[in-house]
């Protein structure tokens, strides 16, 4: 899902958001799923992040071989009575708020079962006012370090399937 060199950290950086990867590495796992489950952390933090607001994306692996991937946004954050429900099924915090930023109120949950699935564990901490941040760990025997490639990869290559426009 990330990759870049192992010893220095890549940031891309667009629309104030930031996508952040130290470690070369292989998730175990259902790829689309995977895919899905942090993808959709990301979506949501950009959907309720207001203009001008921050999202900021991390990956790393702990000592202990954890894979640890980080969702933090600045955005109005969730209060603390919703917290032990956000991830049931169809639960809104704010009702009204859905019809305009859309959705069915299944994202959470199945970001905690994708995580569940892969036998890691989801982490929600909020503070209204202050924004999110959403964490999920996979355990080590989910996660590969990978050699470091020899050669820096040249990010303006072109996919082997891509064509020019012409």
């Amino acid at each position: 899902f990330f990759s870049s060199r192992r010893r220095h950290t890549r940031c891309l950086s667009d629309w104030s958001s930031d996508v952040c990867s130290s470690d070369l590495v292989e998730l175990l796992g259902q790829r689309v799923e995977l895919q899905s489950a942090m993808s959709n952390l990301v979506a949501n933090a950009l959907r309720y992040t207001p203009a001008g607001g921050r999202v900021h994306v991390s990956w790393r692996i702990t000592e202990s071989g954890t894979g640890v991937f980080t969702v933090t946004d600045n955005g109005p954050g969730i209060a603390p009575e919703h917290l032990p429900r956000i991830t049931e099924r169809f639960y809104r915090v704010d009702r009204s708020r859905s019809r305009e930023t859309g959705g069915t109120g299944l994202g959470l949950s199945i970001v905690k079962h994708v995580v569940q699935r892969h036998q890691g564990e989801l982490t929600i901490e909020s503070q209204p006012g202050l924004g999110s941040r959403f964490i999920i760990t996979l355990p080590a025997n989910r996660v590969r370090a990978l050699p470091e490639p020899s050669v820096a990869p040249d990010l303006g290559a072109q996919h082997p399937h891509e064509q020019h426009a012409q």
